[in-house]
């Protein structure tokens, strides 16, 4: 991996769409995301694994060919912290399934989300998270998938587990687990509370202090625009809607003078590409660190 952050989208912006290419096209989906120079992309399976092992494979040689790290996101529904052991069990299952794919694609990081709290105390639900966590890490090493790198992300509603706390709570049951820091997320779920420079550095900080390792230097990293209500997110923006936040330049200069390599995958509405090239160029300009 380089010294640098990579910079990658989750799934396909618009313009894509609007070239009228028609069904599952490796090289076309490779080509489009190098032609923003980007080399970073998250394969998308919020509703269910369900591409091919030749597929993937077809997939995952495109862009290798293109210097393009892909990640998965694991189905929506996982939860990990469930009042239902059935409910856990499967998103066990499901992790599985996201490994078994992220190994097809040549991959290794599996983003998911942990659950909601429900009706049980945030407390009780990270109980059941923690233990769900350690048997699905559990699962994914009796599997074959111990190379493979399960990240659990921060959210953006209040009533969900994952906090930026809960999420490195998380990441303590093993040395692989690393963070998903959906800076969009905590943007919404803190009502604005990411607003420049020193935000960025307690979360940046904290990680440190808890990780303690190069999981806090190479974390895997979601990033867009978020409204919000009093509940936390309501949508996704873009870079264009700058009513919401957070702002991402200070978070790119910080990474810059940290010399941090996180993943940085853009989730905006419609324009994922657009606005992670955005990124990527601004960082690209940003000053080297002067040596201390």
């Amino acid at each position: 991996m380089c010294d640098g952050p990579k910079f990658g989208t989750a799934g396909l912006s618009q313009s894509y769409h609007a070239l009228g290419i028609s069904g599952f096209a490796p090289q076309a989906l490779a080509d489009y995301t190098a032609s923003f120079g980007l080399d970073a992309f998250e394969y998308q399976c919020g509703r269910g694994v369900r591409l091919a092992p030749d597929k993937a494979a077809a997939l995952g040689a495109a862009c290798a060919e293109k210097g393009i790290e892909l990640s998965v996101h694991a189905p929506y529904y996982i939860s990990m912290s469930s009042m239902e052991e059935d409910k856990r069990l499967h998103s066990v299952d499901y992790l599985l399934q996201s490994c078994a794919l992220v190994k097809a694609l040549g991959g290794r990081r599996v983003v998911f989300h942990a659950g909601s709290c429900g009706r049980q105390s945030r407390e009780a639900a990270l109980e059941k998270a923690l233990d769900t966590m350690a048997r699905a890490q559990k699962a994914v090493d009796a599997a074959g998938f111990g190379d493979c790198i399960l990240c659990p992300e921060t959210m953006g509603k209040v009533n969900q587990l994952g906090d930026l706390d809960e999420v490195l709570a998380l990441c303590g049951v093993d040395a692989r687990i690393t963070p998903c820091i959906d800076f969009g997320h905590l943007y919404a779920r803190t009502q604005g509370g990411i607003t420049g420079r020193a935000d960025y550095e307690a979360i940046l900080d904290r990680m440190a202090a808890v990780l303690g390792d190069a999981r806090a230097r190479r974390f895997h990293a979601h990033f867009s625009r978020i409204a919000y209500t009093a509940g936390g997110e309501k949508c996704h923006l873009t870079f264009a809607d700058t009513q919401y936040g957070p702002p991402h330049a200070p978070l790119l200069a910080l990474l810059r003078e940290r010399g941090l390599a996180p993943v940085i995958i853009c989730e905006s509405d419609g324009t994922q590409a657009e606005d992670a090239r955005t990124m990527a160029r601004l960082f690209a300009a940003l000053p080297a660190p002067v040596p201390a």
